[in-house]
């Protein structure tokens, strides 16, 4: 299985990050005006908003060539939380367009959100 790419610093992600933490919930209205509430996952799902600056022209090429072999939402891949250092198996890119800046030397720059799945 692919593994999301790691810096030449060794870490996943640069701060600031974002990490957001939801729950699937569906509702029932009631002709009475009343509502039921009920989770329709089976627990936690987490996104990660890695927001990446000062890249070198290597580790932009690596997450280009990351995106392009994973075709940019349909494919899955292993991520390493940044936070916990738990390794969620089974995540892929939310977005099949990749936004890279590149300025000059080491001031190249990309946004990727990445979502943990489940079936």
């Amino acid at each position: 299985m692919a593994q999301f790419p790691i810096l030449a610093t060794g870490a996943v992600a640069q701060y600031p990050a974002r990490y957001i933490v939801s729950f699937r919930a569906d509702v029932v209205r009631f002709f009475d005006g009343s509502e039921q509430r009920f989770r329709n996952s089976p627990g936690v799902l987490h996104q990660w908003i890695i927001a990446l600056s000062q890249l070198s022209e290597q580790e932009m090429n690596t997450i280009e060539e990351f995106f392009l072999k994973n075709q940019g939402a349909a494919g899955t891949f292993a991520f390493t939380d940044p936070w916990s250092a738990q390794v969620y198996p089974n995540c892929s890119i939310v977005s099949d367009e990749l936004d890279e800046t590149s300025v000059g030397v080491l001031s190249g720059k990309t946004t990727v959100t990445i979502r943990e799945n489940r079936t």
